[in-house]
């Protein structure tokens, strides 16, 4: 599992030009449901994401973690991900997990990370989404499990 995270001052989704999924201060997170992937490498994805201090605390130090800071998230699926790009000059998605696979386990991580009390705003699982963000820093991090 990855998930790309970028602090933001603001993100929302977009399908077929309809805003699905918005938020404002807090994480954008583009997950990557790898295939050995499971519910328990989920659970622990979410506890590290909204553990992760990545928020300025009254020094200026990144010391606060999302629910500190009073953020929230915004989820989107994204299983180019889970591409291996090591070789050649077109990404594999061999190691990527199935669609199904995908759904169940993206759709699980939303509910885990609701579950350590965030609120989530959510993409559509294998829609095509335009993402908008103003990334804030810029503070970008890829967390793999």
């Amino acid at each position: 599992m990855k998930v790309l995270l970028q602090r933001v001052r603001e993100a929302c989704v977009e399908v077929d030009g309809n805003v699905v999924g918005k938020i404002e201060r807090g994480l954008l997170l583009l997950i990557g449901i790898e295939a050995h992937d499971d519910e328990p490498l989920v659970e622990r994805m979410a506890q590290r994401i909204v553990g992760y201090r990545v928020f300025a605390d009254e020094a200026g130090k990144m010391n606060l973690d999302v629910r500190d800071a009073g953020g929230a998230l915004l989820a989107v699926s994204q299983f180019t991900l889970a591409a291996d790009t090591r070789k050649g000059r077109r990404p594999s998605f061999s190691c990527a997990a199935e669609p199904e696979q995908g759904r169940r386990l993206y759709e699980y991580c939303v509910r885990c990370l609701r579950d350590e009390g965030v609120d989530v705003a959510t993409g559509i699982f294998a829609a095509d989404m335009q993402v908008h963000l103003i990334n804030d820093g810029p503070v970008t991090f890829l967390l793999e499990l």
